[in-house]
């Protein structure tokens, strides 16, 4: 992509304004836009020392169930801007003060769409980490929310804001691969190991187990579900499915014009690599039919031969080993196949005789697309990674699970209604939420 067409991108990368302003406040690109993060993890941490770079913005809460954590972060973010956030445990405390604007949503998934449905009835605009929702009900109800109270919901699928992604979907919307018979997108991860339960504890002091569960059943307290083993539960999380192969489903269907829910789903895996008892699989097989093409999405991890693209691929300066990159994802059009990388690897196009016939180099995304959150706080845009849109890019994580979870069949699915056409399998669509941490049918 040429540096015209670059800085056109990211001009227009925003859809027309369509939120109206309901607080009066960070309306001109002059007003500082007060902020709050809610999970003060690795991710979290990172989000908000990104967005304490952008110009005229405030962090004024730290949230976090844990007070031992947060500490680094309220650092860096007071280094940066001058100004030490407060340091808060319940995030209800962020909705009930006015003076924010916006908040950062990091938390564990499971949090996540109870989390954007509250700030939004408090009239917060958000930012939510992937993947935005634990179900395909939930993601339905945070674009109700988001619509209703008219708030910008920003989901961290940060590849919607990269140049490369764009150029991609115009490449393959002009016909230059040809017609699309098959999409390939892969999760295949290095790492992984045996895996083991710790035995139930007092909970530590600091710590608000209950706030911590939230809408998720109640459990007993351990420490493996407090820390980062958290994905391993169905309770918290949709595996690996959705920590990381959400990136590239996300990024595929943008390439390919945001094509609606896919007529129906199968997955196989299971637990291969360790019969270690832990929930979730450790590989994962799905296949999406959208009755003019097929997609699968291979995902898992205990591939030592893979990984994931390097820091010189993600800023432009090297182009990946196709075969053993992790995350690529592969297009095959009638005429030619492009492979696609996420996080700045960019896109190549080759043809038969392995010719490279066009491409476009990528950068990390991140210096976008959280600046594009605050921008569109202020200009009441519709962010480059829309709850509405992104929400289709989540079901698709929902609906392998799903296919996986009630035995490993195949699955017709109802787009129009957000159903399947399996009783056993519209069970999983809405959560069993905890009474004092449900989101209502009407938002």
């Amino acid at each position: 992509m040429d540096a015209v067409s670059r800085r056109k991108f990211v001009a227009l990368a925003g859809a027309p304004a369509m939120f109206a302003v309901q607080s009066g406040r960070a309306q001109s690109p002059n007003n500082k836009v007060v902020l709050a993060l809610i999970g003060a993890g690795g991710r979290g941490s990172t989000l908000g020392g990104n967005l304490a770079k952008v110009e005229n913005t405030e962090f004024k809460y730290i949230c976090d169930v844990n007070d031992q954590r947060g500490l680094e972060v309220t650092k860096t973010i007071e280094a940066i801007r001058g100004v030490r956030p407060q340091r808060v445990i319940d995030m209800r405390r962020v909705f009930d003060d006015k003076d924010v604007d916006g908040v950062v949503v990091a938390t564990p998934e499971h949090w996540h769409a109870l989390a954007t449905v509250w700030a939004c009835q408090a009239n917060k605009d958000v930012y939510v980490e992937k993947s935005p929702s634990l179900t395909v009900w939930e993601g339905r109800k945070m674009i109700e929310a988001a619509r209703k109270y008219r708030r910008i919901v920003q989901v961290g699928f940060e590849n919607r804001s990269g140049p490369y992604s764009a150029t991609a979907r115009d490449y393959i919307k002009a016909g230059k691969l040809g017609k699309i018979r098959l999409v390939k997108v892969y999760n295949l991860l290095p790492g992984g190991g045996p895996w083991k339960e710790d035995p139930p504890s007092a909970v530590p002091p600091g710590v608000d187990w209950d706030l911590f569960q939230g809408p998720a059943p109640e459990r007993p307290f351990t420490m493996t579900r407090l820390r980062r083993s958290w994905g391993t539960y169905w309770d918290y999380s949709g595996g690996e499915l959705s920590d990381d192969a959400s990136h590239q489903l996300d990024l595929a269907r943008m390439a390919l014009g945001d094509p609606p829910h896919p007529k129906a789903v199968y997955c196989t895996g299971g637990r291969f690599a360790y019969d270690d008892k832990r929930e979730t699989p450790d590989l994962q097989a799905v296949t999406y039919d959208y009755g003019d093409f097929v997609m699968t999405c291979e995902c898992g991890t205990n591939h030592p031969y893979m990984a994931k693209f390097s820091q010189e691929v993600r800023t432009g300066t090297k182009w990946p080993y196709w075969p053993q990159s992790s995350c690529r994802i592969e297009i095959f059009g009638s005429q030619r196949l492009m492979f696609l990388g996420r996080h700045g690897c960019g896109w190549q196009v080759f043809e038969r005789d392995g010719k490279v016939v066009d491409q476009d180099k990528g950068y990390f995304p991140d210096k976008w697309h959280q600046p594009n959150f605050v921008e569109c706080i202020r200009s009441r845009k519709a962010p480059n990674a829309d709850i509405g849109i992104c929400h289709s890019s989540a079901c698709l994580v929902h609906l392998g699970n799903v296919a996986y979870r009630v035995g490993k069949h195949h699955l017709p699915f109802d787009g129009g209604k957000e159903q399947f056409l399996d009783a056993a399998a519209n069970a999983y669509l809405k959560p069993a939420y905890r009474k004092q941490y449900r989101i209502p049918d009407v938002v």
